[in-house]
């Protein structure tokens, strides 16, 4: 009996600390000290970028944004999305089908009890929001759905 729950004991405390829980962590080329971020982000980026939150779905003006452009991180600048692979995906959040090639990192967020593919900025580590298998099928199949308030759309010049 004694061995029956030292086993359970021991799988629970190996379970809930499990590499799957835990964040990530990445060397980036862009580093900033909590402070540093502050100072140059507005409150709703810094909640999304550093604290991995989620915006509000139809929030963002970004979301219906169709101009020709590029979307940037707002925390570092990097292009990240080009206009051509914006799609409307009635969720709420911008969403691409692609990203720019090497510009995105990828991990799990398990905070909501399962898995899912997170994105970041490749560049400043920054939180962008989640990649589904539910985009368009004609294209890539991908639905990079991000949050407006992580990116700037830098139009391009006519």
């Amino acid at each position: 009996m004694k061995k029956i729950a030292l086993i359970t004991l021991v799988s629970l405390f190996v379970s809930c600390n499990s590499s799957a829980q835990k964040t990530e962590s990445k060397e980036f080329p862009v580093t900033k000290t909590k402070a540093e971020w502050k100072a140059e982000l507005t409150d709703e980026q810094y909640y999304i970028l550093r604290e991995e939150g989620t915006e509000r779905p139809f929030s963002s003006p970004l979301n219906k944004n169709y101009k020709p452009g590029v979307y940037h991180c707002a925390g570092c600048n990097t292009p990240l999305f080009k206009s051509e692979h914006k799609f409307d995906s009635g969720t709420g959040w911008p969403s691409f089908d692609r990203p720019i090639k090497d510009n995105i990192a990828y991990g799990t967020d398990t905070k909501l009890g399962y898995s899912r593919d997170e994105e970041h900025c490749a560049t400043c580590g920054g939180h962008l929001g989640h990649v589904f298998n539910d985009g368009p099928r004609e294209t890539t199949g991908k639905r990079h759905c991000i949050n407006g308030d992580a990116l700037i759309f830098v139009p391009t010049q006519e």
